[in-house]
């Protein structure tokens, strides 16, 4: 019975992530333009929430609150982009983020490409793509 229930937990193991930001304004201007969506604001009382659409499984928020900061070191999230993530990190450049780690082939098996980069808060993430 424990294993079953493990088992149906870890198919929703991650559902929510939080990206922290100094500057709310300018992390939200950054992702949306990266990213092409429109974040939802919400201010709660001096804490601001820009969240992502998400999808059926996951969703996310730029977060602003005390005690909440920025680092390059820590967890790591990964963005799925569709297409060359050479497109992607110079994009992100622009916006004024930076390359980190540039495209990189995943070794193990034939699973794509991955890249890391900071964004303009200096949080290091990740982005992946099949092609």
């Amino acid at each position: 019975m424990f294993n079953q229930l493990n088992q149906e937990r870890m198919k929703k193991l991650v559902n929510w992530f939080e990206i922290p930001a100094n500057d709310f304004e300018r992390a939200v201007n950054f992702y949306s333009k990266l990213l092409g969506e429109e974040l939802k604001i919400y201010d709660c009382n001096g804490e601001k929430m820009g969240c992502f659409s998400g999808n059926d499984h996951l969703s996310g928020a730029i977060s602003s609150a005390p005690g909440f900061k920025p680092s390059p070191d820590g967890v790591l999230i990964s963005f799925y982009y569709e297409n060359d993530l050479n497109l992607f990190l110079e994009q992100a450049e622009l916006l004024g983020g930076k390359t980190i780690k540039p495209k990189t082939k995943i070794e193990a098996g034939n699973n794509g490409y991955f890249a890391l980069f900071s964004d303009t808060e200096g949080n290091r993430l990740g982005v992946y793509s099949e092609k």
